[in-house]
């Protein structure tokens, strides 16, 4: 099928790529002239594991081509992705204006012959229909570009130009650092619409990924296929996020009750999430949840019921106590080291998760502007931070190139991020680099055991 994505962002572009590498003919569109030119020789502008690889065997094939060109997408695409950014506003909702220039853009060149124009972009609920607005004025406007100067002649009629089209909701589901999989392997595929041609089509787009020709275990049942209307696909997306970010916030308050009486929150977590009822996933304490999506979604659907005359309480909770749980490796830093005016600090990890190089509402960048206000030196260690530029877009932190340089002096360290590197790092010699060898594991990924036994003080959340 012939295919056009419309921003190559971490939805965008693992879309894009994931398309073409099953075998659709791809189009990306991106404004962004310098991005272009660097996907078109191949490389990726988003660290994610496994997706330059797939680009470049994409291009290779000739399934997927970069563009600046709306016209040439839409034009190429019978099936047409917008996947842009849909960053919050100081006031929680979602910044839409790149959705809005893109479907009237979409509308401009339509060029006869039907399209399903899918929101891939997590937009507010109700979506849709307003892209559906926004593209019909866009042929509105192109319709008037075709009028001539002096108008037409009584005795002439413009041609009509009909724009035959559905609007299809597509939410992702993509994990930061494991996109490329989730594309592959996803639990569910929901297409919300009214338009059962829309549908069909879509199905066709998925069809090999449905009956798992690209999964890890081949052998399981097709993946289910939810249609909904455009509303609750839209909703499905919110709730989705609004939940999982919930449950991490909930285990974290637990986690803070396990400090105060005694109990260890790994073993709790373990105990409830053998309840089939519960699930033993996104119930690992820390200091938080950061990242694009999350905070911006969750926000965004406070807003949305606040719009609608609801206050959303136990969103608003959720959101409250992860915010206070982003400082709670500051508490742990004060109540061993006390004064922490003239300490140096390290920060195993950056980036709100590992497998990935987003830095957006990371936790780390809280930790490290308390721990300036307060008078400390900090440094950190990223092993993907660490080797791009990304480290000069960071003030008010020296990052170093590996972990004993970050150790070296230290008087306390702070896991952040949970990378795989962190479990196999020299934490003996660490120890004796470092003026005092105390870690506050911000993620409870070390083995206290063993990190003890390396010399050091180890500091848990919840332990």
């Amino acid at each position: 099928m012939r295919v056009c994505v419309i921003g190559t962002g971490y939805v965008g572009l693992v879309t894009g790529a994931c398309l073409a590498h099953i075998g659709h003919d791809v189009i990306c569109v991106d404004n962004n002239e310098e991005k272009v030119k660097l996907m078109k020789s191949g490389q990726s502008p988003i660290f994610e594991p496994g997706l330059s690889e797939i680009i470049q065997s994409a291009i290779q094939t000739e399934k997927i081509h970069f563009t600046s060109d709306l016209a040439a997408g839409v034009s190429h695409g019978e099936i047409l992705f917008i996947a842009v950014g849909t960053p919050p506003l100081p006031t929680g909702e979602s910044d839409t204006r790149y959705v809005e220039a893109v479907a009237r853009g979409i509308g401009e060149n339509l060029n006869g012959g039907y399209k399903v124009i899918v929101n891939k972009s997590t937009v507010p609920i109700g979506s849709g229909d307003w892209v559906r607005m926004l593209v019909l004025d866009g042929v509105a406007e192109r319709q008037k570009t075709l009028v001539p100067a002096g108008g037409v002649p009584s005795n002439e009629k413009l041609p009509e130009f009909a724009a035959e089209f559905d609007v299809i909701s597509n939410p992702e589901f993509l994990r930061e650092g494991s996109a490329v999989h989730d594309t592959f392997n996803p639990d569910r595929i929901v297409l919300g619409g009214n338009s059962q041609r829309a549908v069909a089509l879509m199905q066709k787009l998925y069809a090999p990924i449905v009956e798992r020709k690209y999964a890890d275990d081949q052998s399981l049942p097709p993946v289910p296929i939810l249609a909904t209307d455009l509303s609750s696909a839209e909703m499905i997306k919110y709730a989705a996020n609004a939940f999982l970010a919930t449950k991490i916030s909930f285990i974290n308050e637990v986690a803070n009750i396990c400090d105060r009486v005694g109990a260890d929150v790994s073993q709790v977590a373990r105990g409830i999430g053998l309840d089939s009822r519960i699930g033993n996933k996104f119930l690992q304490a820390g200091i938080g949840w950061g990242g694009s999506c999350f905070p911006k979604d969750v926000s965004a659907l406070i807003h949305t019921a606040d719009d609608y005359g609801y206050e959303a309480q136990l969103l608003k909770a959720a959101v409250s106590v992860n915010e206070r749980q982003r400082l709670i490796a500051l508490e742990k830093l004060q109540k061993v080291l006390k004064i922490l005016k003239g300490k140096t600090v390290g920060l195993l990890g950056l980036t709100f998760k590992p497998d990935t190089d987003d830095l957006r509402d990371a936790p780390a960048l809280n930790l490290i502007e308390q721990l300036n206000r307060l008078g400390a030196k900090v440094k950190a260690y990223d092993p993907i931070v660490s080797q791009t530029g990304l480290r000069h877009g960071l003030s008010g932190v020296l990052v170093e190139t590996d972990a004993e340089r970050l150790a070296d002096g230290c008087d306390a360290l702070v896991l952040v991020t949970e990378w795989q590197q962190f479990s196999t790092l020299d934490y003996v010699k660490m120890a004796k680099l470092m003026a005092h060898p105390v870690i506050i594991d911000g993620r409870n990924f070390l083995d206290p055991e063993a990190m003890i036994r390396a010399g050091f003080q180890y500091v848990g959340v919840g332990r």
